[in-house]
């Protein structure tokens, strides 16, 4: 494509990362962020957030002239819309966010551009958005081409997946989805999947609904195995044994933007449809209670014992390992109702991959280990494996990190 140049709308977690690997394949980029820090940030060639790899993609390109930053968009002839798509109350969806990147671009817009959405969405927003353009646009009705292509990348590993991992592709209409392909061939070495938009949007869905629903068994089982008095890490690898069996391992619930919120925009379209999806959500929900609870009971137990409040020690806070991103963090929630019941006893939280946050004061983590007599550990991050905890602690471990 000649003289090419890409709006990407959002320079969030899976944004920013295309927007670099796109544009140091030499095509130029606007990026597009509501943020002014963001957008300066970017624009010295830094970025604002954690990701293997990211700074120097964002630095090269920035430097080369090939990625810019700004807070409202330009027209190109390639516009990428890859902003969040949160949920509301009683967990409907909110494409608000699809809809004023959307609203942004319309007045941009041309004969034979592309338009793609990447922000996970509920099946058919991709038609509504369509509708949308063309009841504003009626005279670039059936000349614009408009697809779905979700992001299956992995946060720590994005920019190596952005390239290799396949994609689904898919078009309102046959030519759309040819239009689509061609775009990301130029920067994707994975198989790209053609297919309709409402296929392409319930993909992403499904792949994720599915995690959770395996997710949701490890965390049912570490609920029996605690009553029945076994070792619910031992189970699961003796179990995985077996050449068809392949459990996923349990942890304190289920977080991120993704699988803790994708499950939603089937159950809110289809509710009597999805009675596994739906519960698969409840219980990962429930995990993170269940978590808190038996740090309640924990102190209680210290304290009718020995007379005094414990110190307590939160380890990690973050929704996976090794990365920064709070988002949906099940981690927080704990740390959250473990400080409510606190009130005056001592806690320290402990998050290794950010400097500071604006609710939760945090404390190194060898100080926190030493001065704790319960350590609780959420998140397994590298830090936190093969600490020398002493046989005085109390140890409850929720995410494996010694198993």
């Amino acid at each position: 494509m000649s003289n090419q140049k890409v709006v990407m709308i959002g320079l969030g977690y899976i944004g920013l990362p295309t927007a670099a690997l796109i544009a140091n394949n030499n095509i130029h980029v606007h990026g597009v962020d509501i943020n002014p820090q963001v957008v300066e940030t970017i624009n010295a060639g830094k970025i604002h957030i954690v990701e293997p790899s990211l700074d120097q993609a964002v630095a090269t390109a920035v430097a080369n002239g090939f990625l810019k930053a700004a807070t409202t968009p330009v027209e190109a002839n390639t516009y990428l819309i890859v902003v969040p798509t949160p949920f509301k109350a009683k967990n409907e969806p909110d494409i608000s966010f699809v809809e004023a990147a959307t609203k942004a671009v319309i007045p941009l817009l041309k004969e034979n551009d592309l338009y793609i959405i990447e922000s996970t969405s509920p099946i058919g927003t991709t038609e509504k958005m369509m509708r949308y353009i063309f009841s504003e646009r009626p005279e670039l009705e059936n000349k614009l081409h408009i697809a779905y292509c979700p992001e299956r990348v992995l946060p720590g590993n994005v920019m190596h997946e952005l390239v290799n991992n396949d994609r689904v592709i898919g078009g309102v209409n046959e030519i759309a989805t040819q239009k689509a392909t061609d775009f990301y061939k130029q920067f994707v070495k994975g198989e790209l999947h053609p297919t309709n938009a409402r296929t392409a949007e319930m993909c992403k869905l499904t792949e994720n609904s599915s995690r959770d629903v395996q997710i949701a068994f490890a965390n049912e089982l570490s609920f029996i195995c605690d009553k029945a008095d076994i070792n619910v890490w031992e189970l699961i690898r003796l179990a995985n044994k077996h050449p068809r069996v392949n459990i996923l391992q349990p942890g304190c619930g289920v977080g991120g933007h993704c699988i803790a919120v994708d499950p939603y925009f089937i159950v809110a379209d289809y509710p009597m449809e999805s009675q596994i999806i739906a519960k698969a959500r409840e219980i990962n929900n429930y995990k993170s209670f269940w978590c808190a609870e038996k740090v309640k009971t924990a102190k209680l137990e210290f304290q009718l014992k020995y007379g005094r409040k414990a110190n307590v020690a939160i380890m990690g806070l973050a929704f996976k390992p090794n990365i920064d991103d709070l988002r949906e963090s099940p981690a927080k929630y704990i740390a959250q109702r473990i400080l409510q019941d606190s009130h005056d006893d001592t806690c320290y939280i402990v998050e290794p991959n950010i400097q500071e946050h604006k609710v939760f004061k945090l404390t190194p983590t060898q100080q926190a280990i030493e001065n704790a007599d319960i350590i609780v550990y959420l998140v397994a991050h590298n830090e936190f494996k093969n600490i020398q905890t002493g046989k005085a602690k109390i140890v409850l471990d929720f995410c494996g990190v010694n198993n």
